[in-house]
């Protein structure tokens, strides 16, 4: 790797401020290519000594040379820093450290912090990386860029599979650490060719996306629950399953969110996660039983319920009380509402539209076939075979 060059250089654009004072910057210079940065301290030209390249003639003449050796020593630092992961280090790079005020042995923990604090993604997104990083740091403390290799993929695997995790979540967090590893190569702090994550395979398992029978939805609707806070987690949670609503769309909907079309309550809003905006007749689903559970509440009250997981832990205690062996969660309410509208023969364009599915390929994972779909289906058939085999019978005894 071919090494920068540092040198001190006094008022470079030959040209005095209104103090009569000029800039002292550093020239850093790497095959052919300069750039310029600033060490803030401004100087008379008579206290600049230009064939030594120090700080003459000035009270705090030994301070100011010593500081500007310190800074020059820094630059110094972040590059050898770069060096130590095999980055090639380029004048961009250094000039963007400096920029950032960066500690030149700053750790991938450290960095994994402070672009997951600076993001736009949203707080759930930001939630999620935070988990994944402190498992990372349970892992291995101190960890370091250069410590991120395919054996120490593999090793990270094991370790969240003898904690128990499933293969979904194993690989959830995989992906999420291949998240701010692509972040780390993005800003120079991992070279292209040590990528870890080229010949990793993330093993995932085609996951199962649990929903309620009809006899077990009638057992959650029954379910007498004293507890308040209990009791609002539940009507939330069968509301979506009336409503088809992700966990995102509920809490974010407003008064505004609902209202009336030819004298009926409609809900529309348009999707977090996909942009889409869905109408969804309130009125005509499930016998308009969102309508009565919407009636006790505001509707700011009502989708004031906490975080996802919270309420997913208050779900797990209202299954028990049920007498339910499911293990559900908050989405499992928006699964149950296309799989029973499917069981009720709504077309599976009609269920993509009101889910706001882009694609009806989405819309196909939730349509589980249940044993009641099967049998109403195979008795439609049979039914409208026997029709067709009396008219053509019919048809046959006129022609004779």
């Amino acid at each position: 790797m071919d090494k920068i060059r540092y040198r001190l250089v006094y008022n470079r654009k030959k040209k005095l401020n209104k103090q009569g004072t000029a800039l002292v910057q550093v020239e850093c210079s790497l095959n052919g290519r300069k750039i310029y940065l600033t060490t803030n301290v401004y100087l008379r030209p008579e206290c600049w000594d230009k064939e030594v390249s120090q700080v003459c003639n000035h009270p705090q003449a030994l301070e100011l040379n010593a500081m500007l050796y310190e800074y020059i020593l820094k630059l110094q630092s972040i590059e050898i820093a770069y060096w130590k992961r095999a980055v090639p280090v380029t004048l961009s790079l250094l000039k963007a450290s400096v920029k950032k005020r960066e500690n030149p042995n700053m750790t991938f923990l450290t960095f994994a912090k402070r672009e997951i604090d600076t993001s736009d993604k949203k707080e759930s997104t930001k939630e999620n990386l935070k988990t994944t990083v402190t498992l990372l740091s349970e892992f291995r403390q101190g960890l370091d860029f250069k410590d991120i290799t395919y054996s120490f993929l593999k090793e990270f695997e094991s370790f969240l599979r003898e904690r128990g995790n499933s293969v979904n979540t194993i690989a959830k967090h995989l992906r999420q650490l291949r998240t701010l590893v692509n972040e780390a190569i993005n800003q120079g702090y991992i070279h292209t060719d040590a990528y870890p994550f080229r010949k990793y395979k993330i093993k995932q398992e085609k996951g199962r996306h649990e929903f309620l029978t009809p006899g077990e939805l009638k057992k959650l609707e029954r379910l007498e629950v004293e507890d308040k806070r209990l009791r609002h987690v539940l009507d939330a949670f069968l509301f979506c399953c009336y409503a088809g609503l992700r966990f995102s769309d509920f809490c974010r909907l407003k008064p505004e969110s609902f209202i009336r079309l030819h004298g009926k309550l409609w809900l529309c809003f348009k999707s977090q996660k996909t942009g889409f905006e869905t109408k969804i007749p309130l009125y005509l689903l499930f016998g308009g039983k969102a309508l009565d559970i919407l009636d006790r509440y505001g509707v700011c009250e009502f989708t004031r319920l906490g975080s996802n997981a919270d309420v997913n832990r208050s779900l797990a205690r209202i299954a028990s009380l049920a007498g339910l062996k499911k293990h559900i969660t908050y989405h499992s309410s928006r699964h149950t509402c296309a799989t029973l509208l499917v069981h009720q023969g709504v077309p599976i364009t009609t269920v993509q539209k009101l889910l706001g599915h882009t694609s009806v390929k989405t819309t196909e994972i939730y349509s589980e076939v249940l044993p009641g779909t099967i049998v109403r289906d195979l008795k439609t058939a049979y039914r409208s075979k026997n029709v067709l085999s009396r008219s053509q019978n019919n048809t046959l005894m006129g022609i004779y």
